[in-house]
């Protein structure tokens, strides 16, 4: 399934920045970057689970805030693109 994952992490809180860094990192590992705070990912259940439930250890709930989009299948129907478009596709095999 594709999910649009957003987040706001407040960095003027106690250990904001190192949270930040620690959210994306972990969104990094599951889907591509669109924008600074912003996520494209095309995972399953379980992973999405792992990935909440490692979110949650993170974040600060009463400072920051995720928000997960769920898109469907068919992530080209859902989707219009103005500007620039990113070259790798988080679908496609890459090999080097």
């Amino acid at each position: 399934m594709y999910i649009l994952l957003t987040y706001d992490v407040n960095i003027t809180s106690a250990n904001g920045a190192k949270r930040l860094r620690k959210v994306a990192k972990l969104c990094e590992k599951y889907g591509l970057r669109v924008q600074n705070s912003v996520f494209e990912l095309n995972i399953d259940m379980t992973q999405l689970t792992l990935l909440q439930n490692e979110l949650k250890r993170v974040i600060d709930s009463t400072n920051d805030s995720i928000r997960i989009y769920h898109l469907g299948k068919n992530l080209d129907k859902h989707i219009t693109v103005m500007g620039r478009k990113q070259l790798i596709e988080n679908t496609d095999p890459f090999i080097l």
